[in-house]
């Protein structure tokens, strides 16, 4: 009879995937939450300034990527970013550290979300437009998804600067990582 192995057995922790994937779910709800308020309260035109001259809340439909550059070609992004969550379900997989799954999840939660806009958004399949609403001082104007992947990229940076790979544990004090 094969003997019944779990994962703390084997050596491997399952653990950091679950915690990416609650994580990208997290950010997914709360983004498409947010837009659902914004093409709601927005769709009129207004503005509404949250620290003036810095932040305020205005609706911009983006057909293409940060400060809408490449607005012709929407379904470039789309299958781009199809790829990008497939390839970060795919390398999630051996995941064995916590930071690098806060990496992941947010990379994943940010890009899923932007990718239901492209699919499913006016005006049509994979031609959707991004909704953002949060703007910056007149620089650019992002919304949630976008604070989780400038986030999850800085992490990422520091990350990748002190060596930490994906496959590493973060040691408790006084253990050995593994």
């Amino acid at each position: 009879m094969p003997e019944n192995r779990s994962a703390r057995d084997t050596g491997r922790s399952v653990r950091p995937y679950g915690w990416m994937l609650v994580l990208a779910a997290t950010v997914l709800l709360a983004d498409q939450a947010s837009k659902l308020w914004a093409v709601s309260a927005l769709s009129d035109g207004r503005n509404i300034p949250v620290i003036p001259g810095l932040i305020e809340l205005r609706l911009l439909l983006n057909s293409g990527a940060a400060f809408s550059i490449g607005e012709g070609v929407t379904w470039v992004f789309t299958l781009t970013t199809a790829a990008a969550v497939a390839g970060i379900l795919y390398t999630g997989r051996r995941l064995r550290s916590p930071a690098w799954a806060v990496v992941l999840g947010g990379l994943l939660g940010g890009a899923t979300s932007h990718l239901l806009d492209r699919l499913f958004r006016p005006p049509g399949f994979a031609q959707g437009h991004v909704v953002d609403f949060i703007g910056y001082g007149g620089l650019f104007v992002g919304n949630v998804a976008d604070i989780a992947l400038t986030l999850s990229c800085a992490l990422l940076l520091l990350l990748t600067l002190r060596g930490i790979p994906l496959g590493a544990a973060v040691a408790k004090e006084g253990q050995p990582s593994s």
